[in-house]
């Protein structure tokens, strides 16, 4: 005897992995995932409106802390050009805080929407990057933070002593949140790497052997995107990137030996060159044996032409003018 509550059913997940749902079921899905996140990104809102003026400090500390930005009433004071613009600015950073905060839920919905369309290999890799890019993220939004103080000393040096600098609030607060999501987007470029060897497309190998304009293009996209050009932020970015390319490239190198790539009849020739022929085990093409002439081939009889056609019988006029 069955127990009560044992015979569910497949779940969702299950249902839609084996296409069993139909049209209709996947827009209601998607109706009720998009709900979810949107509530909870409301929900982080909230807590962002409330972490506001926290972050915005946090955020002016690498300006604060230089020498000379402190007034003589020992206050880091900055402008504000419009009478909304401190009022639209919280209103942004709560947006992003919110969009952190609920990150776990709103990507779980994502997920849970997308996952049942691929195969259990591609969701297990998307499991380990997915684990993978949050770090990497935050390593490099954390190293912009800290190159933006060495930026903004550099640019402010650049003012003339007669000329008094005060920030405006807004454009400040840009110019660090753009310098942090340029640096953690720059970050995720090696599992991007990481991604194109776990398909198939590239082999560790050939990874290693590009080495030489990885590191060029490295330190080219860390002169363009620093602020300075001392030699600094762009040396710090460029080495983080370097490094991660080379642990990229030893992953890669690894998942290679592990699938057994490279053992293949013509791995090691070039796609030029000449494949090797082993002679030494060849045996001797020797002469076959004598092919008799043929006989002539009897003359045919002719065919004659077909048969003629019997014409048709008459039609018989049975019927009347509507049969």
């Amino acid at each position: 005897m069955a127990l009560p509550g044992r015979n569910k059913g497949p779940s969702k997940f299950e249902q839609a992995a084996n296409g069993e749902m139909t049209l209709l079921e996947h827009v209601r899905e998607l109706r009720n995932r998009l709900f979810k996140a949107s509530v909870s990104i409301l929900v982080g809102f909230a807590v962002g409106m409330w972490l506001s003026g926290r972050v915005r400090s946090l955020l002016q500390q690498p300006y604060c802390e230089l020498p000379g930005s402190i007034n003589e009433k020992g206050e880091c004071t900055f402008v504000q050009l419009g009478p909304a613009d401190l009022f639209l600015l919280d209103l942004k950073i709560a947006l992003w805080v919110g969009l952190v905060i609920a990150g776990p839920i709103w990507l779980y919905q994502l997920w849970a929407f997308i996952a049942p369309g691929l195969h259990r290999h591609e969701r297990r890799y998307a499991y380990i990057f997915a684990a993978i890019a949050a770090p990497l993220f935050a390593l490099g939004a954390t190293l912009a933070f800290f190159v933006v103080q060495k930026g903004l000393e550099f640019l402010l040096s650049v003012a003339d002593q007669s000329i008094e600098t005060t920030l405006e609030i807004t454009r400040y607060i840009g110019f660090v949140t753009n310098l942090i999501l340029i640096f953690g987007v720059a970050f995720e470029f090696p599992l991007v790497v990481l991604m194109l060897n776990f398909v198939g497309l590239v082999s560790g190998r050939k990874l290693l052997s590009f080495w030489r304009v990885a590191v060029f293009v490295f330190f080219a996209f860390s002169a363009v995107v620093t602020p300075t050009p001392d030699p600094f932020g762009m040396t710090a970015l460029a080495a983080c990137l370097c490094l991660l390319y080379f642990i990229a490239v030893g992953v890669a190198l690894l998942n290679d030996k592990r699938k057994g790539r490279g053992k293949e009849i013509y791995a090691g020739l070039n796609d030029d060159d000449i494949s090797p022929i082993d002679f030494g085990d060849a045996e001797p093409v020797t002469a076959g044996a004598r092919v008799e002439t043929p006989s002539a081939i009897e003359p045919v009889e002719p065919v004659s032409g077909p048969a003629p056609v019997t014409p048709p019988k008459p039609i018989e006029r049975n019927y009347d003018d509507m049969t």
